[in-house]
């Protein structure tokens, strides 16, 4: 779908297409020429699975857009949290196909999975494609898309989502194109109603931007090009070439000596929302990790090794204690965690936080922890900046839990004395 969209933009032309059409022949690949548009490697074409998250871009007469198009499957759901991390609108592709819709979201499939990963990290609006119309187990029926939207709907208004504001759901096909820039033709699906899926996107309104906050640019990439450019989304404020600039958590001073916009062209400014590459003075690129930050040197973001935060917890085999690792992934960081104290929970009838800390928490409990991490990792608070104050616990390839930040490094210690830990040993038996 990713493929056909550049194509039906004319960000890629027809003889590119028909040399990835020969090449997927050759390869014994027929049918997934217009993926390769997006999965550029060699492992990603020989599995037809993407791995990393492919970045694209496109305009139509109304708007320029980058495509983040992450992995789907669960093996690489730590790249699908970094391209969900950068995102404004998430579309979730759905396969109509009889058998694929339902492995999709039966329990341990990934439908399930990318739709709240997708709400965590922040994402408002939601679009459910239903793509694959066209196949001949499906037809353009309108019975199986009714039947798709019937059991999605709950689902995802239990996820958070309004679903009259937040979510809409268009029928499509991505290997013929239909109802993706031109509306299916009515003679085969009379039925569909509604625009096409870039005619929805060009109407809708545009986020609300923080241009005038201090500069933060979490690091989705970097790579050594003549210098060291990194790449990622600003997420506030607003950057200029030759601006100074630090980059945390390390604190190193660098200076912008130029930026590219989505088309590679070099710009002199580049504004909140806008993904970007930046060529930087005064660093290697051997310096710098993904998941750090760029920021203003007036009001860096704040960098922590311990922060409270309101955690739900989503599932979990075992309890969870004091003392309980797992992996954070917040924007385009990921660092191991420890929860070194839990502090309260929330009551589920009457919603208020307890005064006594919990022994131990389970699925469907909310808790407020205090958590350490192993190095040095730059976040917010959620109540200033959302989308560095959010972020998900994973372990053994499960999303344990999702969390909002509430304090940080500062503010706790500026508090009493520290809590102390649970000793649950000290009650005998072990668990």
């Amino acid at each position: 779908m990713g493929g056909n969209i550049l194509y039906l933009c004319g960000m890629v032309d027809k003889r590119t297409l028909e040399k990835y059409e020969r090449e997927a022949k050759e390869a014994g690949r027929e049918s997934w020429y217009l993926s390769w548009a997006l999965d550029s490697t060699s492992q990603e074409r020989e599995k037809g699975k993407t791995v990393e998250v492919g970045r694209a871009y496109f305009e139509t007469d109304v708007r320029r857009y980058t495509i983040l198009d992450a992995p789907g499957h669960k093996n690489f759901v730590p790249s699908m949290i970094s391209g969900a991390a950068q995102a404004d609108v998430a579309v979730l592709v759905i396969s109509a196909r009889k058998g694929e819709f339902e492995t999709g979201f039966e329990k341990g499939g990934q439908t399930r999975e990318h739709a709240m990963l997708v709400k965590t990290a922040g994402v408002q609006k939601l679009v459910v494609v239903v793509n694959k119309m066209d196949d001949p187990t499906v037809n353009w029926d309108k019975a199986r898309y009714d039947e798709i939207v019937t059991k999605l709907s709950p689902f995802l208004k239990g996820t958070g989502y309004n679903m009259k504001t937040d979510v809409t759901f268009i029928p499509v096909s991505g290997f013929t194109g239909a109802n993706i820039k031109e509306p299916v033709d009515r003679k085969v699906a009379p039925w569909v109603e509604g625009t096409s899926l870039l005619k929805f996107l060009d109407d809708m309104p545009l986020m609300d931007r923080k241009n005038n906050a201090p500069l933060m640019m979490p690091i989705s990439e970097k790579y050594g090009d003549m210098g060291c450019v990194v790449v990622g989304k600003v997420e506030s404020g607003k950057v200029r070439k030759n601006q100074d600039l630090l980059l945390m958590p390390n604190k190193t001073p660098v200076q912008v000596a130029a930026i590219f916009n989505e088309m590679e062209e070099e710009v002199s400014l580049a504004l909140c929302g806008d993904n970007v590459r930046i060529r930087l003075r005064g660093i290697e690129d051997t310096d710098v990790n993904v998941g750090f930050v760029l920021t203003d040197p007036k009001k860096p973001v704040s960098v922590v090794t311990q922060f409270e935060a309101q955690l739900v917890i989503l599932d979990t085999k075992n309890i969870i204690t004091a003392g309980y690792s797992a992996v954070m992934h917040v924007h385009t960081a990921s660092e191991e965690v420890t929860l070194s104290a839990l502090l309260n929970y929330y009551d589920k009838k009457t919603g208020r936080k307890s005064r006594r800390p919990p022994q131990f928490a389970k699925k469907g409990m909310k808790i407020i922890a205090r958590i350490d991490v192993a190095g040095p990792i730059s976040l917010e608070k959620f109540s200033e900046y959302p989308q560095l104050g959010r972020f998900t616990l994973r372990d053994e390839g499960k999303t344990i839990a999702i969390g909002k930040v509430t304090k940080t490094q500062q503010a706790i210690s500026e508090e009493a004395p520290d809590v102390a830990k649970l000793d649950i040993n000290a009650d005998a038996p072990s668990l």
